[in-house]
């Protein structure tokens, strides 16, 4: 989706992936088919680009320093490096002002027996790194649960998180350029199902005006404390007191912003090469109330577990429906396929079209 922004407004794209059926690589100019480090690799990018960014934050950082010896990099190695260490990202996330929720660090044995634990529990215990849409994450009630999970998850360094009594959950996507401007899309209201975003809603009303303030005031400062250079997502639990604390940072678009595409007058792709061409930022409108539904590989299999194609045609002759499709050739449980915007001028009208697509496609109501 970034190639093809970037291509809409002239630009001439590389990317370097070592799947050969890579979606990005496919639609650009050139795909530079390598593992991530491979230094022959990077130095073909770098020699064919003029500015790189990155829309998966699994990309080693040292991969990103040495590019950006080179080559304008954005989001820089540090942001990315934050993102992929759950103990760095809580410790950002403080130093910036920004609540999250009480967590401790646990890397060794030893550190399973510190009494302190007990205020951290019950609790989620996550790997420090590689952990997403849910995986590398165990819930702890008690030390000996959390004993067992650390020695499920092989002793890697681990966060522990405490359990919070959780109502909402929510993003915002900002996008901030080389001379410290930003802008911010609207918050957005996410449902996560087993890890997973499943649903995405955007129109007005859908959260609280203060709580939507607080949100952007602090993705804001997250992103201007690491002198950030791009599109970066911070997601949030709304607890049931009305409290905000933040989860988890992205350097990335997110796929909570995909609806941008469809709702919104530039979309967070657009934003992101604005960013790397250094190109003025523009306050982002949602002309569109929006829901966006992910579509998993578990759309394409019935009941048994067969392949099978979902009926796109029953789908599309829903008013305000846009289908995004990646291209992906093999569809699998969990695999992020595709998602479905649903766009129109009332959030009552945007919700019945969406539940009447999400029948259609056996995707649980929300």
């Amino acid at each position: 989706m970034f190639v093809h922004a970037a291509q809409t407004m002239g630009y001439f794209t590389a990317v370097l992936d070592p799947d050969a059926n890579s979606p990005a690589g496919r639609v650009s100019h050139r795909h530079i088919q390598t593992d991530y480090t491979d230094p022959a690799g990077l130095q073909q990018l770098a020699a064919c680009s003029a500015a790189i960014t990155t829309e998966f934050e699994n990309v080693p950082a040292p991969a990103l320093r040495e590019l950006a010896k080179l080559r304008p990099v954005s989001p820089g190695a540090d942001a990315v490096a934050i993102a992929q260490d759950r103990a760095a990202e809580k410790a950002h996330f403080v130093a910036c002002g920004v609540p999250c929720a009480p967590y401790a660090v646990i890397e060794t044995a030893a550190q399973l027996e510190d009494a302190a634990l007990r205020n951290v529990l019950p609790g989620i215990l996550k790997t420090s790194r590689l952990g997403y849409d849910g995986k590398g994450q165990v819930r702890v009630k008690d030390v000996e649960a959390l004993r067992s999970a650390w020695q499920g998850l092989k002793q890697v360094p681990c966060v522990l998180e405490k359990m919070l009594p959780l109502e909402l959950e929510c993003s915002v996507i900002v996008a901030r350029g080389r001379d410290g401007q930003m802008v911010n899309f609207p918050v957005q209201r996410n449902l996560h199902r087993e890890g997973i975003l499943a649903v995405t809603e955007v129109y007005e009303g859908h959260l609280p005006a203060d709580l939507q303030q607080q949100a952007v005031t602090a993705a804001r400062a997250i992103a201007e404390g690491v002198n950030y250079v791009g599109v970066l997502c911070v997601e949030f639990f709304v607890l049931q007191d009305g409290s905000l604390v933040v989860n988890e940072m992205a350097p990335r678009p997110h796929n909570s912003g995909h609806y941008t595409l469809d709702a919104c007058d530039q979309s967070q792709f657009d934003l992101q090469v604005r960013t790397l061409a250094g190109l003025p930022l523009a306050q982002p409108r949602q002309h569109s109330a929006a829901i966006m539904l992910n579509l998993l590989g578990d759309v394409w299999l019935d009941a048994n577990n067969t392949l099978r194609m979902p009926d796109w045609a029953a789908v599309l002759a829903l008013p305000g429906t846009h289908l995004h499709l990646y291209g992906k050739t093999e569809a699998r449980t969990a695999r992020k396929m595709g998602h479905l915007n649903v766009t129109g001028t009332s959030p009552a009208h945007v919700r019945e079209v969406a539940l009447k697509a999400a029948a259609i496609l056996g995707i649980d109501a929300f």
